[in-house]
């Protein structure tokens, strides 16, 4: 089950299937994982809810200060710095790499729907969620 530990070990990611509220002009964001798919590289694919794969519930997505961290309930204590933000024509698309692992997240500014890839050495996981604004603390 070595593509469950490499996701354990993942950057803190998070996306969805659900509908959640629109993002435009908002720099701070809620999301939660739902839905996840785990490819290692002998060819097996795996899918499940995002928390069977140890994948965090829910992440904070804060664009000013370029950070994607877990939320204090969760108890993980998990922050990732986004290198790469670009918002434009309804998307906002985040890009990072962290500790061996590199990570796209592309969420709608519309609907708040967000996708998600991770690569790390011989693996990929791919997230489906959605996103709310979350007023700054």
């Amino acid at each position: 089950m070595k593509y469950k530990q490499v996701v354990l070990c993942s950057a803190v990611l998070l996306a969805g299937t659900a509908l959640a509220d629109s993002l435009s002009g908002e720099d701070r964001f809620l999301c939660s994982a739902v839905e996840a798919t785990v490819c290692t590289d002998d060819g097996v694919c795996e899918s499940g809810a995002a928390w069977d794969w140890q994948i965090p519930q829910f992440l904070i997505i804060d664009l000013d200060r370029k950070l994607l961290s877990t939320t204090q309930a969760s108890g993980e204590n998990r922050v990732t710095p986004i290198l790469s933000l670009t918002r434009q024509d309804g998307q906002i698309v985040l890009q990072g790499v962290q500790t061996g692992r590199a990570f796209s997240m592309v969420l709608n500014e519309f609907d708040g729907r967000t996708t998600i890839a991770i690569a790390t050495d011989g693996a990929t996981i791919n997230v489906f969620g959605a996103c709310t604004p979350v007023p700054v603390d």
